[in-house]
């Protein structure tokens, strides 16, 4: 009488476990804590400051390929940074993010090129800039509308660590 329960319970367990797993076969809860790399503000062409985050710096080719993935929460006060070795209209994508972004492309002046406003998570499809450009941040999506970000806006940024 009591090995039933004790089944049903040890399968609830099993298909508990199962479900953790991500589409790349990772564990779910192994999902990287966030990493203050910088600080970067969002600046108007009169020089005031729209908005200003602590960043994550994704300047290798592993970082800006893992970028945001299975990242679950990100505060309006946090985004990543992406630095790119050269100038080009390489695009991003949402593979195993499960985060809305707003992606902003930006210019090797630091302004600020377009918007990829509450991109779709885990999308495949690859977003692309309007024009070359050598650095992407990505912040939660609602963070361009929320901060009134625009192509005139611009970006300033050091490395804290």
């Amino acid at each position: 009488m009591r090995i039933a329960p004790l089944l049903s319970l040890s399968a609830a367990l099993l298909l508990l476990g199962m479900g953790c797993t991500s589409d790349d076969g990772s564990q779910t809860g192994d999902a990287p804590s966030f990493q203050r790399d910088g600080r970067l503000a969002f600046v108007q062409p009169s020089g005031d400051t729209l908005a200003a985050i602590d960043v994550e710096i994704a300047d290798t080719d592993a970082e800006r390929t893992r970028g945001l993935m299975r990242r679950r929460s990100l505060g309006f006060d946090r985004g990543m940074l992406f630095i790119f070795d050269t100038t080009d209209e390489s695009g991003m994508w949402m593979k195993n993010t499960p985060l809305p972004l707003d992606i902003v492309f930006v210019a090797p002046d630091s302004q600020v090129i377009n918007i990829a406003r509450r991109t779709t998570p885990f999308s495949q499809e690859t977003i692309t800039p309007a024009a070359p450009k050598k650095f992407v941040v990505e912040v939660r999506a609602g963070f361009a509308d929320r901060y009134g970000l625009t192509d005139s806006t611009r970006v300033r940024w050091i490395r804290t660590n």
